[in-house]
């Protein structure tokens, strides 16, 4: 995790802060560990077959009494262009709506970051709108797609 989130991109598109360290890490996994047992998110670890780690899928935002969540993933520079990002997305969109009947789940994307808008495309999420000039993080702001599928689509 300490990697992913030094990778240029994720800094670049994610609302990790530039300067994240270990510190940060045990902190936004706690955050996670947390939010399962009061059912405000939830995180998972990407691995390969062999168990190699290739990135973390999560319900950033999880209502449940709306039966709303948002979705997020990040992908190990390695494991990019492999699909692991439209397998990690359908896995956690699946569990979303059969497991925690969710009838809604949304996905952010900077509209910069076209790898991802390609993904949020492939499996089966539709773009709603743009927000514009929206703030992200570290006085960072950026336009981003949201995007959407629901349990019916």
């Amino acid at each position: 995790m300490l990697a992913l989130v030094e990778d240029e991109d994720i800094l670049r598109y994610t609302r990790v802060p530039a300067g994240a360290d270990e510190q940060f890490v045990r902190g936004w996994i706690a955050r996670y560990e947390s939010g399962w047992d009061d059912g405000t998110r939830a995180g998972f670890s990407v691995r390969g077959h062999d168990a190699t780690f290739l990135g973390f899928a999560a319900v950033v935002e999880l209502d449940l009494a709306n039966h709303e969540g948002e979705l997020g993933y990040m992908i190990a520079p390695a494991a990019r262009g492999r699909g692991v990002s439209l397998r990690a997305l359908e896995l956690l969109t699946r569990w979303c709506f059969d497991d925690l009947g969710l009838i809604r789940a949304e996905l952010r994307i900077d509209v910069a970051n076209t790898p991802s808008l390609r993904v949020a495309e492939r499996a089966g999420y539709r773009q709603d709108g743009i927000l514009r000039n929206v703030h992200v993080k570290d006085r960072l702001r950026s336009d981003v797609a949201v995007w959407s599928r629901l349990a019916s689509d």
